[in-house]
């Protein structure tokens, strides 16, 4: 669990929790913490109260902390929030793609569409965070960016399983497939339209989930 050079200890914490190495509930012990990823105990404090305030961490007084556990019922409340912000992240992102941007939009689009042939949903998932990431950077709209940055890690865990129901892959793909069609058509209120639908779908779908947490593949990315 060594990070990569360069990496801070919130950064390596935050990613493992994100894509379940640390899993929901899990005791986060900052002396543990501190030997696994090679670093102070004073810098995974740091951490944990940056992710705690993040809403990954959750403190108990006199229990310490653990992953905290995402509720469906919140899940959905965030995926709803996501469905306004990633909206007019659409829209910027119509108003102001240029042609390299485009082009980069579609060939993520047609990656999506081997991976899901091939029943790779892991790197369809990964692959659907590059295109939702992809999106923000060509909105250019830094609030946004903030914003979903905390969102979309939230509900990540729970946004992977409604990949692995029937008939979601490929409504997702078409979802997709759409955004992006309309983003690269300069079409503004129609992109706006087609990520809101696309949310929509997904709250849809983690309506259909357990409340109970579930577990999770290796890594497991947002969108």
């Amino acid at each position: 669990m060594a990070p990569p050079f360069g990496r801070s200890a919130y950064e390596h914490l935050r990613e493992a929790i994100v894509d379940g190495r640390l899993s929901p509930n899990e005791r986060l012990v900052e002396e543990e913490l501190a030997a696994r990823i090679g670093t102070s105990r004073a810098n995974v404090r740091a951490s944990l109260a940056r992710l705690e305030a993040e809403g990954l961490v959750s403190r108990e007084r006199n229990r310490g902390a653990r992953v905290r556990v995402i509720a469906v019922d919140e899940a959905i409340e965030i995926v709803e929030v996501r469905a306004t912000i990633e909206g007019l992240v659409a829209r910027c992102a119509a108003e102001r793609a240029d042609g390299a941007q485009r082009d980069r939009l579609r060939a993520i689009v047609a990656q999506m569409e081997q991976r899901a042939a091939a029943g790779d949903l892991l790197g369809y998932s990964q692959l659907n965070a590059n295109l939702h990431a992809e999106i923000l950077a060509i909105a250019s709209h830094a609030t946004a960016t903030k914003m979903l940055s905390n969102l979309q890690s939230q509900a990540v865990r729970y946004q992977f399983l409604t990949i692995l129901q029937p008939g979601r892959p490929a409504q997702s793909l078409a979802e997709h497939r759409a955004i992006v069609e309309r983003i690269c058509a300069g079409d503004e209120d129609g992109a706006e339209a087609a990520m809101r639908r696309h949310l929509r779908g997904v709250v849809h779908a983690l309506r259909g989930i357990e409340t109970t947490p579930p577990a999770f593949p290796d890594r497991v990315k947002d969108g």
